[in-house]
């Protein structure tokens, strides 16, 4: 009687494991609690400081951050892009990791001046100042520039500009319909995120230093992420439609 027992009781335990397994199969366990602000970020076409192109192909299955510049701001651009470098330093080592910076004046940005940019960018020393806020740096002979995963890239305006506020949502101000898009000009401070499945998880402000960490936290769970989960694709959309 107690062997019987015993027996029924294996089965019993086996069976509800057997239920749980086939019920939670699918489910990624380690997915990240952010939820989906844009679950359908656009495809792109722009060109790197390398002169290569650099499409949606290059970010397939990766996390990558976005973010707008110009090579001649002297206003929020140094301390938004010496935290940039932070990031980059934290994930330079992560082949499943991008940064995108766009510039937002492809008029002047031209593929050398880029490739100048990101020897400051790379190149420079990143100092932390008495505020807790950081600058770059330049010494006079930077050596050589080993990047790994930072792309500075320029392109068509409209296409860079309708990136920023469709796309990453990271532009506020609407333009007037009739302005001609030669007038138009974004500045933002904001950083955004998108994982492996061009969807956009999180918009940080790139000035703030409790931002900065939480978007390098936040790169961290989105690593995590499994790239394929058909049950929760769009599971954490905030998109009330």
């Amino acid at each position: 009687m107690r062997n019987r027992i015993l027996i029924y009781g294996i089965f019993f335990v086996a069976l509800v494991l057997g239920f749980w397994y086939f019920l939670f199969k699918d489910e990624d366990l380690s997915r990240s609690p952010l939820a989906v602000i844009n679950a359908n970020v656009p495809d792109f076409s722009f060109t790197n400081q390398d002169g290569k192109t650099v499409t949606g192909k290059e970010v397939d299955g990766k996390v990558y951050v976005a973010n707008y510049f110009f090579t001649t701001c002297k206003g929020i651009c140094p301390k938004m892009n010496a935290n940039m470098r932070r990031v980059y330093d934290q994930y330079k080592q992560e082949p499943g990791f991008l940064i995108l910076s766009h510039t937002c004046m492809p008029e002047t940005d031209s593929v050398p001046l880029l490739k100048a940019y990101e020897t400051k960018m790379i190149g420079g020393n990143l100092v932390r100042n008495d505020d807790g806020s950081y600058r770059l740096v330049t010494p006079d002979s930077p050596g050589k520039i080993v990047n790994s995963n930072w792309n500075f890239v320029t392109g068509d305006k409209t296409a860079l500009y309708k990136m920023a506020r469709q796309g990453y949502l990271i532009d506020n101000n609407k333009p007037d319909s009739v302005q001609n898009i030669s007038d138009q000009f974004i500045h933002t401070q904001f950083f955004a995120l998108v994982d492996k499945q061009h969807r956009l998880r999180g918009i940080y402000d790139g000035l703030k230093d409790n931002e900065v960490i939480k978007l390098m936290d936040d790169i961290k769970s989105l690593l995590k992420e499994k790239l394929d989960h058909p049950r929760f694709m769009n599971g954490f959309s905030i998109d009330p439609n």
